[in-house]
């Protein structure tokens, strides 16, 4: 076989598994796909619940306008990114108005107005953030690798620190400050919010996480005669004399695209080294519970919570507001606990009473007297890997033709929809 084209498998239907076969499938390479679930996607998928009127996701996942890999695969497969999200100016404000909201225009100078225009914070507060802002930016935003984020922003106040760094911290790394790498979360700053016009905005989600992108690279693998294998849990892959087999089909080389632990279990017995760095990944679970209240409109679709150990979450959307081609979505509010190891060890039950409790509190000024139910509560309890300093994160080359792609692969940025897509292509062009 000509080594222009190349049988390629790949293990696992995630967002990195998708984007590993999409970029081998326009790079001229014959694909097979093996996804273990019914449903691609991996962990950012749609949850099938018939009962709830509308398509519900395993978590309120969102995108930012700096995750420009993705949305040229989704241009790719067919999706118009301007019809399935909704783009907003970084916005990080709680029920009182309070918190940073990011004007357009060139990254720095609206990030200083943003900052020098923040409700609720002292001059003082304002003018600490934009000094710690200059230093980072003065230093290309590095800094010494075993710092935390809690340690990095110790000598800004706690306003500060409590209604902007924590959630932005939490939402980006899904692991809490006090635990947090602080060198990823200035490169996700510098990408984020220096990087140019537009790369900081949210891009909220209108369709379920299913039709944002999964289905649609699913169909597009399949037009140009992909061969997909739902339900098929890969068991073994054997390294032959040039090629490989994966449960006894040969493939000239593979990308294992599946979770750390599974792809620890497939590459053991050919790079114990590498396997052994996978399987130490700790994780960090995101829980979601799903409330409905009827009379309710947030002023945004997205508003920042002020969490604590009784209340737990973060976040809260109008899914009314981003699902709206969906009535059923009318009236259910998704809260969001990244960081959820606690929540978990609690379970879900005491969570969702929890942040029953959190909502009739944190929002009643929205909505006075508002009679909240709780509809779903849903754990994805291996969410992202843990982003700790100084983490040894295992490489993109396995053995010679085994690849591994995944968020967790090493790379400069924490677990997110970017870093698992970015992965996939970068595997792609290393077969």
């Amino acid at each position: 076989m000509s080594p222009a084209r190349l049988r390629v498998a790949v293990v696992g239907g995630g967002w990195a598994g998708l984007a590993a076969a999409v970029e081998a499938c326009s790079l001229g390479h014959s694909v097979t796909l093996y996804e273990m679930a019914a449903i691609p996607g991996g962990r950012a998928r749609c949850v099938p619940i018939d009962d709830l009127g509308f398509p519900v996701d395993n978590g309120q996942h969102i995108l930012i306008g700096a995750y420009t890999q993705t949305l040229r695969l989704m241009r790719q497969v067919g999706v118009d990114p301007e019809q399935v999200l909704q783009r907003l100016p970084l916005t990080l404000l709680d029920a009182q108005g309070r918190g940073l909201r990011l004007p357009t225009g060139a990254a720095l100078p609206a990030f200083v107005r943003g900052v020098l225009a923040a409700h609720g914070w002292s001059i003082g507060e304002r003018l600490a953030l934009l000094r710690a802002a200059g230093g980072w930016l003065a230093r290309r935003f590095r800094c010494a690798p075993q710092l935390t984020v809690a340690e990095l922003c110790a000598g800004l106040p706690p306003t500060v620190r409590r209604q902007l760094i924590d959630p932005l911290c939490v939402a980006a790394l899904n692991t809490p400050a006090d635990q947090a790498s602080a060198g990823v979360f200035l490169r996700v700053l510098r990408d984020a919010l220096f990087a140019g016009p537009g790369a900081s905005d949210l891009l909220l989600p209108r369709v379920d996480l299913g039709t944002l992108w999964p289905e649609p690279a699913w169909r597009w693998l399949e037009a140009r005669g992909a061969a997909l294998l739902r339900g098929r849990r890969v068991e073994s892959i054997e390294r032959g004399h040039s090629e490989w087999d994966v449960d006894g089909v040969a493939h000239d080389r593979v990308v294992l695209a599946c979770p750390a632990g599974e792809a620890a279990r497939l590459a053991s017995p050919h790079a114990p080294d590498w396997a052994t760095r996978a399987g130490r990944i700790r994780h960090e679970p995101i829980v979601t519970v799903l409330l409905r209240t009827e009379g309710l409109r947030l002023p945004a679709p997205m508003l920042a919570l002020d969490p604590d150990d009784a209340a737990p979450a973060q976040y809260v959307f109008d899914l009314a507001q981003l699902r709206d081609r969906e009535p059923g979505a009318a009236g259910v509010f998704a809260f969001v606990i990244s960081g959820a190891a606690r929540a978990v060890e609690r379970g879900l039950d005491a969570t969702t009473t929890a942040v029953l409790a959190q909502a009739r509190t944190q929002l009643a000024t929205l909505h006075p007297g508002a009679h909240w139910r709780p509809l779903r509560s849903l754990a994805e309890k291996r969410a992202t890997f843990l982003c700790i300093p100084r983490l040894r994160r295992p490489s993109a080359a396995v053995a010679p033709g085994l690849l591994a792609a995944g968020d967790y692969i090493d790379g400069p940025y924490p677990a997110t929809l970017e870093g698992a897509v970015r992965s996939g292509i970068a595997a792609a062009h290393l077969l």
